[in-house]
């Protein structure tokens, strides 16, 4: 057997052999090529798609950033209009005025405003059942039922003009 092994490699190759190997030659060289243009044309995206992903976290970080910044200036704001309603409105109770929005803080006041109406008309309800007349009570006769005897003859002598 290694004599017919050795006589296959003694052999020449004959011409149609040769331009099969090296037709399937050049066509893995083609591959290799493409490949490695393909592998070049993946880094270059993949560099490009980090280059674009540490732009937008950075762009994150600052818009962060200005948002934490516009959230302060609105808490501020809302403390500043929370303060103001409270001095302007004084017959509203302060801890009936709350609110984290301007819209909160707005309902809050239109609530404290009914509650205020409505014990102002109680009020005013219980104030003119209560009413009494100006000036003196209306003269009636004096009763006689708790007056002793001499009670009710110095009474008389007092009304007809007498000293008693």
């Amino acid at each position: 057997m290694s004599d017919e092994i050795k006589e296959t490699q003694d052999k020449a190759s004959t011409p149609d052999e040769l331009a099969d190997i090296k037709s399937q030659l050049a066509e893995e060289q083609k591959a290799v090529v493409a490949r490695d243009e393909a592998i070049a044309e993946k880094d270059a995206r993949l560099a490009a798609l980090e280059t674009a992903l540490s732009e937008a976290k950075q762009g994150s970080e600052a818009s962060a950033a200005d948002l934490a910044t516009v959230k302060e200036a609105r808490d501020q704001a809302v403390s500043k209009y929370l303060t103001m309603v409270k001095t302007l409105n004084p017959t509203i109770p302060e801890n009936m005025v709350v609110g984290g929005t301007i819209e909160e803080i707005d309902l809050s006041i239109e609530r404290g405003k009914a509650m205020v109406a409505s014990v102002k008309k109680a009020m005013e309800a219980e104030a003119l059942a209560a009413k009494v007349p100006a000036g003196a009570p209306p003269r009636s006769p004096i009763s006689f039922e708790g007056m002793s005897p001499k009670d009710k003859i110095a009474y008389g002598i007092q009304q007809k003009g007498g000293v008693s």
